[in-house]
């Protein structure tokens, strides 16, 4: 929804010069929605369309703590990586498939609205990701997360942050919680 004087409620997701110097509104009920839903979830690969809604996602989990921010331009980038689901006719929670070597994926950037969370909508997306790496032909599945009980009902079980050098030494060695880390590595074999 593109609006010409947003209110103070709504989030802008700015464009850098090279995206045509465009800003996105959207509307705060898209981020934090207050309705019920209608219609169970749908998980469908997302489109080049989907960056505004991904991006204000991300945005409000990552204001939350949950995540890290991500810029339209990442996201954009590797699209085909990520899904999206919806609800009432809108997208309210994504995640990624970021693949660290031809036998190993990672789930990333799982987030949901915090409006639309108990509705099964995280655990729809971490399995349309898994069956993506079946489909793929990738073994392994894993994805470091503070919400271990949620991953352990969908079949992962805990690990050693250790056994996945490639996270640890592309992404880990760069985080500033590197020495402080709170999250816990669960994996699922395929």
């Amino acid at each position: 929804m593109k609006l010409a004087h947003a209110p103070a409620t709504d989030y802008a997701v700015a464009f850098t010069p090279e995206e045509h110097s465009m800003t996105e509104w959207v509307a705060d009920d898209q981020v934090r929605g207050k309705a019920a839903p209608v219609a169970p979830p749908q998980v469908r690969p997302a489109t080049a369309d989907d960056v505004p809604a991904i991006v204000a996602v991300v945005n409000e989990n990552a204001r939350l703590g949950h995540l890290l921010p991500r810029s339209a331009e990442n996201i954009r980038a590797s699209i085909d990586s990520w899904i999206v689901a919806e609800m009432d006719g809108r997208v309210v929670g994504i995640g990624s498939l970021l693949e660290m070597s031809p036998t190993l994926v990672e789930v990333r950037s799982l987030a949901v609205l915090p409006s639309y969370r108990r509705y099964g909508v995280g655990a729809n997306i971490v399995l349309g990701l898994v069956q993506r790496a079946r489909e793929r032909g990738i073994p392994t599945v894993f994805a470091l997360t503070r919400a271990v009980s949620f991953f352990t009902r969908l079949g992962f079980v805990i690990s050693a942050r250790e056994s996945f050098p490639e996270k640890v030494w592309k992404d880990c060695v760069i985080c500033p919680l590197q020495h402080r880390c709170d999250e816990t590595a669960v994996v699922m074999e395929l």
